[in-house]
């Protein structure tokens, strides 16, 4: 089938206070940028944005720099749950996991959900999901995260949450870390999706429920598509990724969609960041927080974020 129109993505591997440097602005782009390249190369093949998002969120999950899939956070119990999302704009379908265990890719639960006539599952349901689907069971601990744990445990859980970036370089920015990871897509057919995942924000309250797997933090609609990372908290009280999409889907430009949206989110103080795309193949992108690492394609070379610090709440292309 021919393309109609020119793919547009973007990605994110979260959200939180600087980068501490080259060092650590160089290996994070070095996470990002071939993941573009990657999943954009599939977009001009004929991939839609469906497996596109799945594809990028399966790399980035098994990146242990992000907290998602391989290199999660621990909760207070030193256990990882983990949870995902995926949103078809076209079919206008949600599906996901909440808070499951042992797992190598939430994001491919989420997928073989939207055929689901049940399409959100909590852990116990996660795990049985996992048993049906024979999916193996994995491990996704790493040896920073444990001793994040431990040095935390140890310090009686002082910090109210774990680190974004996962680096032994940069663990003095860890105290004020946001993670999840994130894709947006639209593909050669005009066909939006979005997909989010996270590890949790670490040493929360078990049960504690992270907006990655609600349409507050992942939204898309045939109009625009939306990933969100942060204080889930923060994310969930602003509704964000619903209420950017569904602007947009009410006639409001995605520009002004984020403006308003994250100038709402600034007076009430919130801790955040957010990707977007529109149907038009317009790239947006926002935050609260002091970095947002993320990368895009617009078709023509990859741009990101990580170095934008010009003051604006939102940045447009």
């Amino acid at each position: 089938m021919t393309l109609q129109v020119q793919p547009k993505l973007i990605i994110h591997g979260g959200a939180g206070s600087s980068l501490q440097g080259k060092g650590g602005l160089a290996s994070v782009r070095r996470s990002l940028h071939p993941v573009i390249q990657e999943v954009y190369s599939l977009l001009i093949t004929g991939a839609t944005a469906s497996d596109a998002v799945v594809r990028g969120c399966q790399i980035l999950e098994d990146d242990p720099r992000f907290n998602a899939g391989t290199g999660s956070v621990l909760q207070s119990d030193g256990q990882i749950r983990m949870s995902a999302s995926l949103m078809d704009g076209t079919s206008g379908r949600f599906s996901g996991v909440i808070n499951v265990a042992r797992v190598k890719n939430p994001i491919e639960m989420a997928l073989f959900l939207q055929n689901s006539p049940d399409r959100v599952l909590s852990d116990y349901g996660s795990s049985e999901l996992a048993r049906e689907l024979q999916i193996p069971t994995y491990n996704a601990l790493t040896d920073l995260r444990l001793n994040e744990w431990m040095q935390e445990r140890e310090d009686n859980f002082k910090r109210t949450m774990a680190g974004v970036v996962a680096e032994p370089e940069m663990a003095e920015m860890s105290n004020a870390g946001r993670g999840t990871i994130g894709v947006v897509a639209l593909d050669g057919y005009g066909q939006l999706a979005a997909g989010t995942s996270t590890g949790g924000k670490g040493f929360e309250r078990i049960g504690r429920v992270s907006d990655s797997a609600m349409p507050a933090g992942n939204y898309a609609t045939q109009y625009a598509g939306v990933s969100c990372t942060g204080i889930g908290e923060d994310i969930i009280d602003e509704c964000l990724a619903a209420k950017i999409v569904i602007r947009v889907s009410d006639g409001m430009s995605l520009k002004e969609a984020m403006l308003r949206s994250f100038t709402e989110a600034s007076k009430n103080e919130r801790d955040l960041g957010a990707i977007a795309l529109d149907a038009t193949g317009a790239i947006s992108y926002g935050k609260t927080s002091e970095v947002l690492l993320a990368a895009y394609h617009n078709g023509d070379t990859i741009g990101d974020t990580l170095e934008w610090d010009d003051g604006e709440l939102i940045g447009y292309c």
